[in-house]
């Protein structure tokens, strides 16, 4: 590990470790050891920048409109009915906007599958329209990776390595963990992907999110979204309680540990109101590399620990703008503590509860 750290923004140089952090204050020892071996890793290998996206440019598409065939125990199709159906993407991509790019998903079917390619002329009216993200669910042939990455400028693709869940919460019949690590070698021949691993997958509880991280890096995976289960009203899931925020955040950090020099991302799908603030908290002090949708505490904790913030109105999965990926920070001093926040000293604030585009099957 080398001794760099972030270069400092407009706060100041960034907070000597070892200080007292307040958010971590309710977690049990070995975590927040954890999490202070997240942050020195995210000291010495990423850079002096914080990414936070918006999402205000970005629109959300099911080609299924709000019909899924697995339905999901985390999902039951709930998170398709806030999405744009084809017929009506289809008339905003051909109207001038301010829409610079698109999530694309749809329902599942009971094999895993999202039918992207059946509707390939509205991809090619997106692609003319903005950048198109397509969350594309099991890939199971070359040809199929290779025609999807025509019409790609990122993919999407949920990941586990859970048997259990992959049955009993996706409702998928004969997909194995197998099936989920075919489909990411098969795209990821074809086009950059960013798996995503939903923490508390198995009805809250965090059970295989680690080895599913394990796996992505041992394949040489470009970085990882990690979400958060929401427990969403009228599914299955609907009625538990969320992961306790010590489960959550100690993923957070075992993620950076795996994943030293490639980027490590807080999707948009996680809990609202005072979880999502402390977990927002708690992400940037295990060493996130950028956060969807950040809450406006997140976003001063993160400008006072010294990072200089860039603001995306997209998809995480897509570059931040005049970002440099991989560079490495300068050399900074360890002692430097930065000053108080000015309110005026950070970008406008984002609002926790702002809807996200995601797709269904988060």
């Amino acid at each position: 590990m080398s001794s760099a750290q972030p270069a400092a923004g407009s706060a100041g140089g960034p907070l000597v470790p070892g200080a007292p952090l307040e958010p971590l204050a309710p977690l049990d020892r070995e975590t927040r050891a954890l999490v202070s071996r997240g942050w020195e890793v995210r000291l010495a290998e990423r850079p002096g920048y914080i990414g936070f996206d918006s999402l205000r440019r970005t629109r959300a598409v099911s080609v299924t409109g709000a019909v899924c065939g697995s339905g999901c125990a985390h999902c039951g199709g709930r998170y398709l009915e806030r999405m744009l159906g084809p017929a009506e993407a289809r008339r905003l991509a051909a109207s001038p906007g301010e829409v610079r790019s698109w999530l694309v998903s749809g329902g599942c079917g009971p094999d895993g599958t999202v039918p992207l390619l059946d509707h390939e002329l509205l991809l090619e009216s997106l692609g003319r329209a903005g950048r198109v993200n397509l969350h594309t669910g099991l890939v199971r042939t070359p040809n199929e990776a290779r025609a999807l990455a025509r019409w790609a400028g990122a993919v999407s693709l949920d990941f586990t390595v859970d048997g259990e869940a992959i049955a009993s919460v996706y409702g998928f019949r004969g997909v194995r963990a197998r099936d989920f690590v075919r489909a990411y070698e098969l795209l990821a021949a074809e086009t950059v992907v960013m798996p995503h691993v939903l923490i508390g997958l198995a009805g809250g509880r965090v059970r295989s999110e680690i080895e599913a991280l394990r796996t992505l890096a041992r394949m040489g995976a470009p970085g990882v979204v990690l979400l958060v289960l929401i427990p969403t009203p009228g599914t299955r899931f609907g009625t538990l309680p969320p992961p306790p925020l010590g489960d959550a955040v100690r993923v957070m950090a075992e993620a950076r540990l795996l994943f030293p020099d490639r980027p490590v991302h807080l999707g948009c799908m996680r809990p609202k109101g005072s979880y999502r603030e402390a977990l927002d908290r708690l992400a940037v002090r295990a060493g996130v590399d950028r956060i969807a949708v950040p809450t406006p505490r997140a976003v001063r904790d993160a400008v006072g620990l010294g990072f200089e913030p860039v603001w995306s109105e997209e998809c995480c999965v897509f570059p931040l703008p005049g970002a440099v990926s991989g560079t490495r920070p300068p050399a900074e001093g360890r002692d430097a503590r930065p000053p108080a926040v000015e309110p005026e000293a950070r970008p406008p604030a984002v609002e926790p509860e702002a809807r996200p585009p995601e797709g269904a099957r988060e």
